[in-house]
C-alpha cells in the first residue's frame, strides 16, 4: 500500500522508517513545511514528496498518517476523511477538548477508519496485563499505579503549547488504565509543582504532578509523571487484585537502583527515552494500522478513546488549580 506521511519532526521521521520497514507498505508521499525534511525522507527512502496536504492526498495515497503540530490535527483528519483515505494520527486528536469533540461529530458517520497514536496499547508487557486482568487471574483489583518519568523535559517551545503536562503526559497513562482495567475514570484528585526548569513554571505548568483516580468499579489509580528523571526514562504499571498482583516495566533495563545490599536487579543499561523504550509497540501500532487500512480489522484506538484519556487530564487540570476533586462528568461535553 501507498501511505502518505504529513509532518516530519522526530515522531514523523521515526514513523517514516517504521513505515518503510513494514512488508505491507510498497511507497511512502510525504510533505512537510520544512523542505530539508521532506528531501531527508525522499532520500532515505525514496519517498516521493508532495508540496502541500493536499497535492499528498491528490497523489493517490491509500491511507494517511497525521503527524503535524497538534494544531493542525484536527483539518488534517478531516482531510484524509473526505477524500475517503483511512487515518492514523498522533495523540491529540486536537489542542482542546472543544476541537476534539468538533472533530469527532464531523467524522463520526463517515464510515473511514480513524486510529489515534496510543503506543501503549501495542507494548507486550500491557497487552499481557490486559490479559490477566480481563481474564480474572489478578481477581478484583484494588489498585493500580502507573509511572511515566521522563529524564528530561521537554524545549520551552513545546511546554508552551503542549496544553500542560496531564494532556501531553499523563494522558498516556489514563488511557492505559482504561484500556487494561477495561474501567472507566469517574473522578480525580490532582496535585503539582515545580522543582525543575523555571520556564514550566512560567508558562502555567507543573513539571512534576500526582493524581488519584476513582475507578467505575471502586478501583483506586495511582498515577506519578515527571519531567525531571535522572536516571532515566521510566514508564510502569503496577496492578494489585485480591488473588495476585503484576507489574508492566520492571524490565533489566529498568532505571531505578535497589538499596537492599547484595540485590543484583536491575542491571542493565537503563531506558534513555521513549523510541527506545516503545521501539517494537511503534512498530506494532502502525502495523495495526497497515491492518485497518486493508479493512481486516476495526480501528484499536478511536477518537471517542482519545477524547475519554482526555476528559480525564481536563479533569486532572482543574483539580491541581482549584484543589478540590473532580468528577469527570463535571467536565466532560456532550
Amino acid at each position: 500500500m501507498r501511505i502518505g506521511i504529513l509532518g516530519l519532526g522526530r515522531i514523523g521521521a521515526f514513523h517514516a522508517e517504521t513505515l518503510f520497514g513494514l512488508d505491507a507498505v510498497e511507497s511512502l508521499v510525504v510533505a512537510d513545511p520544512y523542505p530539508d525534511a521532506a528531501e531527508a525522507a525522499a532520500r532515505r527512502f525514496g519517498a516521493e514528496i508532495a508540496d502541500s496536504p493536499q497535492e499528498l492526498l491528490a497523489a493517490g495515497v491509500d491511507a494517511l498518517v497525521v503527524a503535524a503540530a497538534t494544531d493542525a490535527h484536527p483539518a488534517l483528519i478531516r482531510a484524509g476523511v473526505e477524500a475517503g483515505v483511512p487515518v492514523f494520527c498522533e495523540k491529540p486528536v486536537a489542542r482542546t477538548m472543544a476541537e476534539g469533540v468538533a472533530v469527532r461529530d464531523s467524522v463520526r458517520c463517515s464510515g473511514v477508519p480513524i486510529q489515534i497514536g496510543y503506543n501503549r496499547r501495542f507494548d507486550t508487557g500491557f497487552a499481557a496485563a490486559r490479559a490477566a486482568v480481563r481474564s480474572g487471574e489478578l481477581g478484583p483489583l484494588h489498585t493500580v499505579r502507573c509511572t511515566t518519568l521522563d529524564p528530561a523535559p521537554p524545549p520551552a517551545a513545546y511546554v508552551a503549547a503542549s496544553g500542560g503536562i496531564f494532556r501531553d503526559c499523563s494522558v498516556h497513562d489514563f488511557d492505559v488504565i482504561r484500556w487494561v482495567t477495561g474501567r472507566e475514570v469517574t473522578e480525580a484528585y490532582a496535585v503539582g509543582g515545580n522543582r525543575g526548569a523555571a520556564y514550566i513554571e512560567q508558562a502555567g505548568d507543573a513539571d512534576t504532578v500526582g493524581a488519584v483516580l476513582t475507578l467505575d468499579d471502586g478501583t483506586i489509580a495511582v498515577v506519578s509523571n515527571s519531567r525531571h528523571n535522572g536516571r532515566g526514562y521510566d514508564v510502569r504499571m503496577d496492578l494489585h487484585g485480591f488473588a495476585d498482583a503484576l507489574a508492566v516495566g520492571l524490565d533489566d533495563k529498568l532505571p531505578l537502583r535497589s538499596a537492599e545490599p547484595g540485590a543484583a536487579f536491575p542491571s542493565g543499561t537503563p531506558h534513555a527515552f521513549f523510541m527506545d523504550r516503545f521501539a517494537d509497540a511503534y512498530r506494532a501500532e502502525l502495523a495495526a494500522f497497515t491492518e485497518v487500512v486493508a479493512g481486516t480489522r476495526p480501528s484499536p484506538c478511536t477518537v471517542e478513546d482519545a477524547l475519554e484519556a482526555g476528559w480525564i487530564a481536563e479533569a486532572c487540570t482543574l483539580s491541581r488549580t482549584e484543589h478540590r476533586p473532580v468528577t469527570i462528568a463535571e467536565v466532560r461535553q456532550a
